[in-house]
């Protein structure tokens, strides 16, 4: 007589605490993993990122977003086209293969040029073109994998994986920087895609096990790899995705220079500067795993998807108020860790949520057209206009006004996606 298998202990907990059936653990736990390594790898390099940002200064920094612009708009043609031609059992691992080989080579260079800009600046540009891509190829092949009513519950738990991730790759950077330096911190994040890749053969097996969808679906989209564009323009409902994320590139870009400011005039070595952006960013991923592991999935499911796109706005826009009475570094500190936070414990699972009941074709194609160049596209534009105000002679008070009604209208997208969505949800 054949036993059952017991589920493990993290199984058991997820069933307790975040109503995961035994039949999803195994994709769950996949899933969880692969993105704990996917942000861990970009968070523990993330450190590096922003301190050659600090070291090239504001105006250097906004010229390179419109570098990453292009490099947006550019890449998703040819991932349309990868897409189109390769089967995702195939393509999603070379995709990490690749950043996990960049990663280790960008650490060489780095070791033997430390002060190079050029180098600086290309890698300042690839890491910030690759990394939305990254997030947005994740969350593409879970919608495949997941419906629309699994993802309500679902979502928040492998957030968590993230953002525990996203956790640890800057606690690391932190605890190691001093010895093994810039350049080795590249190496880490290096290994951390390394654990991706074999998390994303893990989940692809459970996706293609006989039964599964995935015995049928894994093929290539096809399709014109420029797709992407027709699919959004002729859609009102992915139109206006695309307006709420531009609205939150806005705010999120206005806070960001603040931080590239003050940052620079309060901490001169580079490797201090490092560790000050490592432990802001694992004060918010503490936040966030414990709001996503608990409240994400609870929250969309009685309150729905809107609840979650348009709590965090409405937050911000106090917060930019705050910013423009105080202007001190504690108060922009406080909003940072506030934006980021309720960006990756609630924005960001429900704003995957809102392609659940989407085809294919736009899940992957129209989904990464806005979650890469329409994204970097904004935060380019948004970056210029800054600048320019600036040079007028503005205050960073009126920048923290603008901030502030850019986050209202963002909340009101918002509340505009969440009801469609739980219309499309009811049909």
């Amino acid at each position: 007589m054949q036993t059952t298998p017991q589920p493990s202990l993290f199984a058991r907990l997820l069933g307790k605490y975040a109503k995961v059936e035994p039949s999803e653990a195994p994709a769950v736990m996949a899933a969880f993993g692969l993105f704990f390594f996917v942000l861990g790898g970009y968070f523990a390099v993330r450190p590096v990122r922003e301190t050659i940002g600090s070291v090239l200064g504001s105006d250097r920094v906004s010229d390179l977003w419109i570098l990453t612009s292009i490099g947006a708009i550019v890449i998703v043609p040819l991932y349309g086209w990868l897409v189109g031609q390769i089967k995702r059992s195939v393509l999603l691992p070379a995709i990490y293969i690749f950043v996990a080989v960049a990663f280790a080579v960008f650490g060489v260079l780095f070791a033997r040029t430390p002060e190079n800009e050029t180098l600086g600046s290309t890698f300042y540009v690839g890491i910030s073109v690759l990394n939305l891509m990254l997030v947005s190829v994740f969350w593409s092949f879970l919608l495949e994998l997941f419906n629309s009513q699994q993802t309500k519950r679902l979502f928040g738990v492998i957030a968590a994986g993230g953002t525990f991730g996203a956790l640890v790759g800057p606690l690391i950077t932190d605890l190691s920087v001093q010895r093994v330096g810039t350049s080795g911190v590249l190496f880490i994040g290096s290994a951390m895609f390394v654990g991706a890749v074999i998390c994303q053969r893990i989940l692809i097996n459970v996706w293609t096990a006989p039964g599964n969808a995935g015995v049928t679906s894994d093929r290539p989209i096809g399709g014109n790899p420029f797709a992407g564009f027709g699919i959004v323009l002729k859609s009102p409902y992915l139109i206006m995705i695309a307006v709420f994320v531009v609205l939150l590139s806005t705010a999120n870009t206005l806070l960001y220079f603040e931080q590239l400011e003050i940052v620079a005039r309060t901490f001169e070595d580079r490797d201090q500067r490092t560790q000050v952006f490592a432990r802001i960013d694992y004060v918010v991923q503490t936040l966030t795993i414990l709001s996503q592991f608990f409240l994400t999935g609870r929250i969309a499911a009685r309150l729905g998807v809107t609840a979650l796109l348009v709590a965090v706005p409405l937050i911000i826009t106090v917060g930019f108020f705050a910013i423009a009475a105080s202007g001190t570094f504690a108060v922009l500190a406080v909003v940072l860790v506030v934006r980021r936070w309720g960006e990756y414990a609630f924005i960001r699972p429900g704003r995957e949520m809102l392609f659940s009941k989407l085809d294919t074709e736009s899940k992957y194609k129209a989904k990464n057209l806005i979650d890469v160049p329409v994204y970097r596209g904004a935060d380019a534009l948004v970056a210029q206009f800054q600048n320019a105000v600036r040079d007028s002679g503005a205050t960073g008070a009126t920048i923290a006004l603008m901030g502030a009604g850019a986050a209202l209208a963002w909340a009101g997208v918002g509340a505009w996606l969440g009801t469609r969505h739980e219309k499309k949800a009811e049909m």
